[in-house]
């Protein structure tokens, strides 16, 4: 079992197990989150081409501040719109 830690204010932990990963990705709607990190679109842009031309469907999110979580607001339309997230870091 795996225990996620938030750092913004945790008090105790939630322990919560991992969903299994797909085993494809066809016939799913992958999201994928820009965290506005300089460049980290460079990178992004290149995987959602690469999954498009493959005829996997995206749709692409951008926190408004890399130095925060995402807003709740934000994770909850991202969990009601897509199957799977990919987020992307730079640096």
């Amino acid at each position: 079992m795996t225990a996620l830690l938030d750092p913004t204010s945790e008090r105790s932990p939630t322990i919560r197990p991992r969903l299994g990963r797909p085993d494809r990705l066809d016939g799913l709607v992958v999201g994928i989150v820009d965290i506005s990190k300089p460049r980290g679109d460079v990178f992004l842009d290149q995987l959602d081409t690469r999954l498009q031309e493959r005829g996997i469907a995206t749709r692409r999110y951008m926190k408004p501040t890399m130095t925060r979580p995402a807003p709740l607001a934000l994770r909850q339309q991202i969990g009601t719109e897509v199957h799977v997230v990919i987020q992307g870091l730079a640096d």
